[in-house]
């Protein structure tokens, strides 16, 4: 057996790890086996981080992502596990098509994975809860990457049906009537912002957990973007999620972004980025999840309203919040809880989220005063920028999947990764 010595867990506590295999066998002090690491009391460890959110592009966008591409991304940023969404071509809503992309994700995956299953018009729900989801979502409410909206009949029979087979349903939750179309004379940056206005997301978020109740369904609300939306998911029963690119941009960063700023939802201001920061550090937003959504930057490089919405996030989303607590405005116990343990009690992920015996020997080392600048050049993605260049961040010095060391720091190395729900 391995040991990880005089690591500090993110509750402040100095303890051995020892592994067994891909599992922790121990978690004490003065632990007997062989050294594998020895932190010295320098080093934090945390269980590595759960992306219950991201777009690989692949099948069908290989030229913007990949399953290679964006697991090294993941494993460089302290990711260990990622959830891919269903946008892609063909789109995850029948059991063929979630077959094929966990064809890509099992032979390239460098991490763990799980693929959501997907609802459009001609999704096939027999087929598609015969295969070994994650969740079902995200479920679009509005058009996003991809045209994947429904109306409120089809989204009342996907609840029904998840509920039925015990299925999260994870809910872009944004209302199309509620968009200010008067931003569409506008062609700045910021008009993105004013179309897709705040009143939408939360007008959607309150229908979304009034109709999974209706139906017994667990909703999950992605990328909350504003402080109403997270107290309405609250309000409704549901669990939230919010984005790196929420917590830490808002509109006044869209003169130097343009363009490179646009997502589903959009950014906001910064009063309400604040509000939103707030929930994250006392506890109202369960989970922190990427959308990390890559385009190249040619296709960025349009008019407002011709560019594709979505910024890579996977490789920057951990030591962007590693840095906030380094600087006293997260502690690290809620690093830990809304990027580890919360997504696997929510999603019912058994193994994975926590630093205890028994678990997946899943986790990252971290040297806390190693803050660098985040710059898109040194990152793994295939899109190769990054809407963070110059934040600081804390990155990983180690990232294990399972007892093997896939980030060293410095390299990815080769490793399969498995779906989580097998």
């Amino acid at each position: 057996m391995r040991v990880i010595r005089d690591a500090v867990l993110a509750d402040g506590r100095v303890r051995d790890i020892r592994l067994d295999g891909e599992r922790i066998d121990a978690v004490g002090t003065a632990l007997d086996g062989e050294l594998f690491v020895d932190a010295n009391a320098d080093y934090r460890v945390l269980p590595g981080m759960i992306d219950a959110h991201v777009h690989f592009r692949q099948p069908g966008f290989e030229h913007k992502e990949t399953w290679a591409s964006g697991s090294r991304s993941a494993a460089a940023g302290g990711v260990t596990t990622v959830v891919d969404q269903p946008n892609t071509a063909p789109p995850t809503v029948t059991g063929d098509a979630v077959d094929e992309k966990a064809a890509h994700a099992a032979a390239d995956s460098v991490v763990d994975w799980g693929v959501n299953g997907g609802v459009t018009g001609e999704w096939d729900p027999a087929s598609l809860f015969d295969r070994s989801l994650f969740a079902l979502g995200e479920v679009f409410l509005a058009d996003s990457t991809g045209d994947m909206g429904i109306d409120a009949a089809l989204f009342r029979d996907a609840c029904q049906r998840a509920a039925s087979e015990d299925v999260v349903v994870t809910v872009h939750a944004e209302d199309a009537d509620r968009f200010d179309t008067a931003a569409k004379s506008r062609s700045d940056a910021d008009a993105w912002s004013a179309y897709r206005t705040p009143e939408a997301e939360a007008a959607a978020v309150e229908r979304a957990v009034e109709v999974g109740t209706e139906a017994g369904a667990t909703i999950h609300i992605a990328h909350t973007s504003t402080p109403e939306g997270v107290d309405a998911a609250a309000a409704g029963g549901a669990t939230c999620e919010a984005t790196p690119h929420h917590l830490f941009l808002s509109r006044d960063d869209l003169d130097d972004l343009g363009t490179f700023g646009r997502m589903n939802p959009p950014l906001r201001s910064d009063p309400r980025r604040e509000a939103l920061f707030e929930r994250l550090a006392d506890g109202r937003i369960d989970v922190v999840a990427t959308d990390h959504a890559p385009h190249t930057r040619a296709e960025k490089a349009a008019d407002i309203w011709d560019a594709p919405s979505g910024v890579p996030g996977v490789e920057t989303a951990l030591p962007l919040l590693l840095g906030a607590a380094h600087r006293g405005e997260l502690s690290y116990e809620r690093v830990r809880d809304v990027t580890a343990a919360n997504p696997a009690d929510v999603f019912g992920l058994e193994r994975k989220g926590h630093i205890a015996a028994g678990r997946d020997a899943d986790l990252v080392l971290v040297d806390p005063d190693d803050a660098r600048e985040i710059h898109g050049d040194d990152l793994h993605s295939n899109c190769e920028w990054t809407p963070f260049e110059g934040h600081v961040g804390v990155f990983p010095a180690m990232t294990l999947v399972r007892g093997t060391a896939v980030w060293d720091g410095d390299t990815v190395s080769a490793f399969d990764g498995r779906n989580v729900r097998q």
